[in-house]
C-alpha cells in the first residue's frame, strides 16, 4: 500500500523515510501542513511493532500539531517525527546524529523536539549537527517544556471540570492519570496541590513510587487506570488509548489529559459524547509546551507570554465544549473543524497576495 492510500494520510505535503543501517537508524519524518510556517513536532522514539504502525502514528501526529499549533495562534505548522527502536538500548550518539542529519537536509521546513523517548540531552546531541531544533537548554532556550504542558493539561482540566460538573474548584476530586513521567508527574503535582485525589500508573515502577510517595496517590495496574471510579480520566502517556475496548469501561464522566493522539479513531470522539464522557481533544490541552518551545522559532514573545497564552487554554476548550452542544458534534470534531477553518482562511489569504503579485 503506497503512503497516499493510508488511512492516516491527510495530504500531507511530505513524507520522508529515513535509513542508516551503519547505525541502526530507521525513521519517518511527516510534514502535514506549512500554511502557518514551518512545521513543527517532536521526535518519538519508539519500538513500533512494525513499519505500518510506525507511519500510522507519525502521519496522525503531525495532523495533531497542525490543528495544536492553529489553535494555539502560532506561526508555526504541523510535523512529526519518529525513529523506530527502542529508546531503552538502542540510542546512541551516532543514530541520533543521522536523524539530526535527515532534519538539517530539509532546510528548516521541520523543527523537531523531545518526545517519549527523546528526552533533552537528546535533543542537545540533536543540536550538534542541525540548526533545527527547538525546546534546547542552550543560552536562551526555552529548556523543558513539561512544566508548560502539564500547566495547559492542568487549566484543560479545570475547563472540563468548570462544564461538566458546574465546579471552580478541583478540591476532592479523583483523578486518574495513565502515565507520571516527566508531564504526567508535573501534571500530577498542579492537581495535588489544588486537593485532587490521584490515582496513578505507570510501567515504570519508580514513576509510580515517586506519585505515591509525594502525594498519597493510589497506584494501579496500568491496564485498569481507565476503569477507577473517578471524576477525571487523564491519559498521559502513549496514544489510542480510547478505543473500542477502553470507552465502554471509563466511569469518569470527563476524559482530559495530555497525551498525544489519545483517540485510537476519530470515531471515538463521538462513542464518548453517546456514553455522556466529555472529552477535552488533546491537541488542544497539551498545547502548553509547545507554546513555551515555539520561542526558540518565533523568537517574538517570552516566558510571561507563554504563560498568558497557556491560561487561554482554559477559554479555547470552554467554547469548544459550548459549540459541541451547540452544534451536536464531539468536542474533537468542533476543534478539528476550527482548526481546518483556520487554516483554510490563512490559504485563501496567502492565494489572494500571490495571485494580486503575480498581476502587477
Amino acid at each position: 500500500m503506497s503512503v497516499f492510500e493510508h488511512e492516516a494520510f491527510r495530504d500531507h505535503e511530505r513524507v520522508v523515510f529515513c535509513r542508516e543501517p551503519e547505525v541502526g537508524l530507521r525513521a519517518i519524518i511527516a510534514i502535514h501542513d506549512t500554511t502557518l510556517g514551518p512545521a513543527a513536532g517532536g521526535c518519538r522514539m519508539w519500538p513500533y511493532g512494525s513499519s505500518e504502525e510506525a507511519l500510522t502514528d507519525v502521519l496522525r501526529l503531525a495532523q495533531a500539531m497542525s490543528y495544536k499549533n492553529a489553535l494555539a495562534g502560532l506561526a508555526l505548522g504541523g510535523g512529526k517525527s519518529v525513529i523506530i527502536a527502542d529508546a531503552r538500548c538502542a540510542k546512541t550518539p551516532a543514530l541520533l546524529h543521522a536523524f539530526a542529519r535527515a532534519v538539517e537536509e530539509l532546510g528548516g521546513r521541520y523543527y523537531t523536539a523531545e518526545d517519549i523517548g527523546i528526552g533533552m540531552a537528546d535533543v542537545e546531541t540533536l543540536g550538534e549537527v542541525t540548526r533545527y531544533v527547538f525546546g534546547h537548554s542552550r543560552e536562551g532556550g526555552s529548556g523543558d517544556p513539561s512544566p508548560f504542558t502539564a500547566r495547559g493539561g492542568f487549566e484543560g482540566i479545570r475547563a472540563a471540570v468548570r462544564h461538566r460538573l458546574g465546579r471552580d474548584d478541583l478540591e476532592g476530586l479523583g483523578v486518574a492519570l495513565q502515565g507520571v513521567g516527566n508531564v504526567g508527574y508535573a501534571l500530577a503535582a498542579l492537581l495535588s496541590s489544588a486537593g485532587a485525589r490521584l490515582i496513578v500508573a505507570d510501567t515504570e515502577r519508580a514513576n509510580r513510587e515517586r506519585a505515591q510517595k509525594e502525594f498519597g496517590a493510589k497506584a494501579v495496574e496500568a491496564s485498569v487506570i481507565h476503569s477507577q471510579d473517578a471524576d477525571v480520566f487523564a491519559p498521559c502517556a502513549m496514544g489510542a488509548v480510547l478505543n473500542d475496548a477502553t470507552i465502554p469501561e471509563i466511569k469518569a464522566p470527563i476524559v482530559a489529559g495530555v497525551a498525544n493522539n489519545q483517540l485510537a479513531e476519530e470515531r471515538h470522539g463521538r462513542a464518548l459524547r453517546d456514553r455522556g464522557i466529555l472529552y477535552a481533544p488533546d491537541y488542544v490541552v497539551n498545547a502548553g509546551g509547545m507554546l513555551s518551545g515555539a520561542r526558540d522559532i518565533l523568537q517574538d514573545y517570552g516566558v510571561d507570554e507563554v504563560n498568558r497564552r497557556i491560561d487561554g487554554i482554559y477559554d479555547t476548550v470552554l467554547e469548544i465544549f459550548r459549540r459541541s452542544e451547540k452544534e451536536g458534534l464531539a468536542p474533537n470534531e468542533v476543534a478539528d473543524a476550527l482548526a481546518r477553518e483556520k487554516l483554510a482562511r490563512e490559504k485563501l489569504a496567502s492565494e489572494k497576495i500571490m495571485g494580486a503579485r503575480k498581476g502587477t
